[in-house]
């Protein structure tokens, strides 16, 4: 055990995290996602039982999102829907960026093909136990400054 690290961040996932450079991405998706065929023989580490949500929120307090990338967080866009629609699970998300300083508008809604090729850009896929659809997310990683 580690003080301050949240308890499900798990050893791999931490060293998968702790590898990535800047300007890498990691993939937090839902349940139902195609993770294996889409890592392309990269990382998918698996966190059943639990959301989008919980899963992003741990991640994200180990993990600088860039500063220097427009929108350093992407997420599923909702077929056949409004370009703002968020579902409940994406809306999460949302408040979890606020939390960590960014505004909404660095969010970018990618739709859903478009998301399964940025897929292809990500170092590493974290498959959650989300069943909600388009509960999937990415994540820039910035630099921290010592």
């Amino acid at each position: 055990m580690l003080k301050g690290i949240d308890p499900i961040l798990t050893p791999e996932l931490l060293m998968h995290l702790c590898a990535m450079g800047h300007g890498e991405w990691v993939a937090v998706v839902d349940a139902n996602f195609t993770a294996d065929y889409l890592a392309d023989g990269k990382p998918v580490i698996r966190m059943p039982g639990l959301s989008l949500e919980r899963v992003s929120e741990a991640v994200l307090s180990v993990f600088p999102l860039a500063t220097d990338v427009a929108q350093p967080v992407a997420l599923m866009h909702v077929c056949d829907s409004d370009a703002a629609h968020r579902t409940d699970a994406q809306q999460a998300v949302t408040g979890l960026i606020k939390k960590v300083g960014f505004e909404p508008n660095q969010i970018e809604a990618v739709e859903r093909y478009a998301f399964y090729e940025k897929i292809k850009c990500a170092s590493l896929i974290v498959q959650t136990g989300e069943g909600t659809a388009y509960g999937n997310a990415m994540f820039c990683k910035g630099v921290i400054l010592l």
